[in-house]
């Protein structure tokens, strides 16, 4: 843990295909932290990856005077980068919230970073799904175990299948501060649309969709991208954690989405 920049990381080294290292960031979802990574085989990878806990989520601290927005999440996880110096710095894999936060750092550096939005989504929330944030708060500052207890297992299509991992979660997430967990309701809820960003740079962005993922629906994913010319790949019978209900199908896509930029821009 870094005080300086009050958030917890974790550098995994990859099978390097260049002379140089290069490194792609992990930013997980809410109710998450770097553990969730565990289910893929980083180390395979032909890239580091360095693996961040947003504020309030894992070990990292969180400031009680912040005003909740994603630039909030976005400006310490560019702290970060600025203090570890990253060279070679090539992409983002954003897993739900985490990929709003990846969206926010793409529009402040256009220049080479691609953006995996798994589970994930671009665009608004609606002014039903901004009361839901709202309500989402409200709850979990009265009784934040209720909550959690009723939201993880809808992460999931089979309840069953993953019990193990849902209790997992539930005992993990359960760790978090009522406050952070509300702070970071009310940050999603003020994100912008980011429709355009994707148009204007669609070659540099992987969308990857649960089939079933009630979080962010398949339908409206379908609608919301409509004439956006990215590519997005289905994940069949997953729901909200693709990375986990079908973690060898995500390891491969991340290694032909990034393999595509490391021949492009470092393997001569």
């Amino acid at each position: 843990m870094s005080c300086m920049e009050q958030l917890n990381y974790k550098l995994v080294k990859g099978k390097t295909l260049t002379s140089k290292n290069v490194t792609v960031v992990f930013l997980h979802g809410f109710l998450e932290s770097i553990k969730m990574w565990e289910h893929l085989d980083l180390e395979s990878f032909p890239f580091d990856s360095l693996l961040i806990d947003l504020p309030g989520h894992g070990y990292s601290t969180h400031e009680s005077e912040a005003t909740p927005s994603i630039d909030y999440y976005t400006s310490k996880v560019e702290e970060l980068l600025n203090a570890l110096r990253l060279n070679n710095f090539i992409g983002i894999v954003g897993h739900s919230m985490g990929g709003y936060v990846a969206l926010d750092l793409k529009k402040k550096s256009l220049k080479t970073i691609k953006v995996v939005l798994l589970n994930s989504n671009f665009w608004a929330d609606s002014e039903q799904k901004k009361k839901d944030r709202l309500r989402v708060a409200d709850i979990v500052m009265k009784n934040k175990s209720l909550f959690i207890k009723e939201a993880i297992p809808n992460l999931f299509l089979d309840k069953i299948l993953f019990s193990d991992e849902i209790y997992k979660l539930i005992e993990e997430s359960s760790k978090m501060t009522s406050f952070s967990i509300a702070f970071a309701a009310l940050s999603m809820r003020e994100r912008k649309d980011n429709a355009t960003l994707l148009n204007d740079f669609s070659d540099d962005f992987l969308v990857i969709q649960g089939e079933k993922d009630t979080i962010v629906p398949f339908e409206e994913m379908l609608f919301q991208s409509k004439n956006i010319p990215f590519k997005m790949e289905v994940i069949e019978n997953s729901g909200h954690m693709s990375f986990l209900e079908n973690s060898n199908r995500i390891n491969f896509l991340l290694h032909e989405f990034f393999n595509k930029t490391l021949k492009h821009h470092f393997i001569d």
